[in-house]
């Protein structure tokens, strides 16, 4: 099979780049890829090997913030996007922290986002970023999940405009050798 210069260049582009990332990993670390000339706060994808397992969160939505508004107001779960995304992340937070995790351990997360009355009932993507980056891709905790967000006609409560579930990793624990 005869290649051209072209397609010789970008096979070894190809070889290198995976022994350069096989170089930068432990053969057990989890590697995000970036998005190619993004600074995109996501990763394009995530590689889990095998000496880690899956901890699957279900879906967490606003925590009450203000339990003198109406329950069925946006206004009593942090008011809008932005603010129930803070409260969604720190409650998950505080799951991950019960289960010996971080926020840093999230591969994977999905993000269902209710048109916000006050914006044309359109999602607020903006407001949610807003919240997000305060949790991902900061000095303090740089890893970055692959991700997928979407916008729902409507949530368990009329007053959620936001949930989110998460899939993290934990790295299992060697096996103790028999005596």
């Amino acid at each position: 099979m005869t290649m051209t210069p072209f397609a010789r260049q970008l096979a070894l582009a190809a070889v290198l780049s995976t022994a350069a990332a096989g170089a930068a990993h432990a053969a057990d670390d989890v590697i995000r890829h970036r998005i190619p000339n993004s600074t995109f706060p996501i990763s394009a994808a995530v590689e889990v090997p095998g000496s880690f397992t899956n901890v699957y969160l279900s879906g967490q939505v606003p925590p009450l913030q203000d339990a003198t508004q109406p329950k069925n107001s946006a206004a009593a779960y942090g008011g809008d996007t932005k603010g129930q995304t803070v409260g969604v992340l720190k409650a998950i937070e505080k799951s991950l922290t019960g289960l010996g995790l971080t926020m840093g351990d999230v591969v994977k997360m999905q993000v269902f986002l209710v048109g916000d009355p006050a914006k044309d009932n359109k999602m607020d993507f903006a407001g949610f970023m807003e919240g997000y980056t305060q949790f991902f891709g900061t000095t303090a905790q740089p890893n970055l999940p692959s991700r997928s967000a979407m916008q729902v006609a409507a949530l368990a409560n009329p007053a959620y405009l936001v949930e989110i579930e998460v899939v993290a990793v934990r790295r299992a624990k060697p096996e103790k050798p028999e005596k």
